[in-house]
């Protein structure tokens, strides 16, 4: 298997799909390009290492009851209310084999001199010894306190002056489209020096190198939880759907963790969805096409945003609408060999032009509709 789609790890936070769904957006267009493209459902990903996920653990009443796992898998189950988990399955970061995977990758650029575990200068907080950071003092955003005290202590740490640049434009996978110049040099600038252990009740333990009580940074775990549903799945080119500032985020702390392997993980951007003015029903009462509002919202817009990278504006959805009706109404009942083929290959490559070719995606609607199997429409969805 070549290439296969995933979402970028959505941080476990306080919300529902239902009421946040622009949280999915990167969901649904793994989704939909891996259907289109013919291939089994992939789960949904998740990053549970978080701070205020620790916070929210040792605030709750029922902490000695339920542990810090199960209150994450509740929560993301409840992510998903009112309907089921989605049939793929669910990982998160701190499942079993990302664990696995992220020690054996850890060590083995430990002995290629890529990582280094080295002494350095940080701020600890004098009440919980949560560190606050590297260098300026802050306050402890794990208990609150006020004042940190300087200490030295060993880290993980990524040297990435001495190796290859932390973002290339070969990372991105987008056939024909311009790599935004300003991701690369915001990745250009991060520090020479990029500690990736942090102080954390939940994570990738990192004890075995002689780091008691800290975790993998969970940008670098993001990473290692794509690389390790692609490797289960046989799959050499996984690709993780991100915005720009996510990626300009976590690209540099992912930077040696993109490849295991013959595997390669790139990433292929998507701008935002303005959910609030697409849930108007007034839009579709207009424009006589209320019959197409959930495939509109949870399948086309979340499409066009892969296209439209800098995000979908409010003001064109009335016409992305009525372009969406005209190829529905336009779809054949059996989608046309050589137009499917390429549009399969269009999808292969990263290139989303086709959201605004009526042919293109007429033929999509169709094959939607026509797929059966494990490939066919996902809880929650309507045939």
């Amino acid at each position: 298997m070549g290439i296969i789609y995933f979402n970028g790890p959505v941080q476990n936070g306080d919300f529902s799909l239902a009421n946040r769904p622009g949280k999915a957006v990167g969901i649904r267009i793994a989704e939909s390009l891996n259907r289109l493209l013919g291939l089994d459902p992939v789960p949904h990903l998740w990053n549970t290492v978080a701070l205020a996920g620790d916070v929210r653990h040792r605030d709750a009443a029922d902490r000695d009851v339920i542990g810090r796992q199960e209150r994450e898998r509740r929560a993301l189950v409840a992510k998903y209310a009112p309907g089921p988990v989605p049939g793929s399955g669910l990982l998160t970061d701190t499942a079993p084999a990302v664990v696995s995977l992220a020690l054996e990758m850890i060590h083995t650029l430990l002995a290629d001199g890529a990582l280094a575990v080295r002494e350095m200068a940080v701020r600890l907080c004098v009440r919980c010894g949560h560190m606050t950071g590297t260098a300026a003092a802050h306050s402890c955003h794990s208990c609150g306190k006020s004042v940190t005290r300087c200490a030295r202590r060993a880290l993980l740490v990524f040297d990435r002056v001495e190796h290859r640049p932390v973002l290339q434009r070969g990372d991105f996978h987008a056939a024909g489209a311009r790599t935004p110049a300003h991701l690369l040099n915001m990745a250009r600038n991060v520090p020479r020096s990029l500690v990736l252990s942090r102080t954390r009740d939940h994570g990738v333990c990192l004890a075995s190198l002689g780091l008691e009580g800290m975790v993998l940074d969970p940008r670098a775990g993001l990473h290692i939880a794509v690389l390790a549903a692609a490797i289960e799945r046989g799959a050499a080119h996984p690709v993780m759907t991100v915005t720009e500032n996510a990626a300009a985020n976590v690209a540099a702390y992912g930077a040696p963790f993109r490849q295991y392997g013959t595997t390669r993980l790139r990433y292929t951007l998507h701008g935002r969805v303005p959910y609030d003015a697409a849930a108007n029903p007034r839009l579709y009462e207009v424009h006589r096409a209320e019959a197409v509002q959930e495939l509109f919202t949870g399948w086309y817009l979340p499409l066009c945003a892969a296209r439209e990278r800098s995000g979908v504006s409010a003001a064109r959805l009335p016409g992305l609408l009525k372009f969406l009706r005209r190829a529905y109404l336009a779809r054949p009942a059996t989608p046309r060999g050589e137009v499917l083929a390429e549009l399969r290959q269009r999808a292969a490559v990263g290139d989303m032009s086709w959201v605004m070719d009526v042919r293109a995606l007429a033929c999509a609607l169709s094959d939607r509709e026509n797929v059966s199997g494990p490939a066919g429409p996902q809880e929650g969805e309507r045939p």
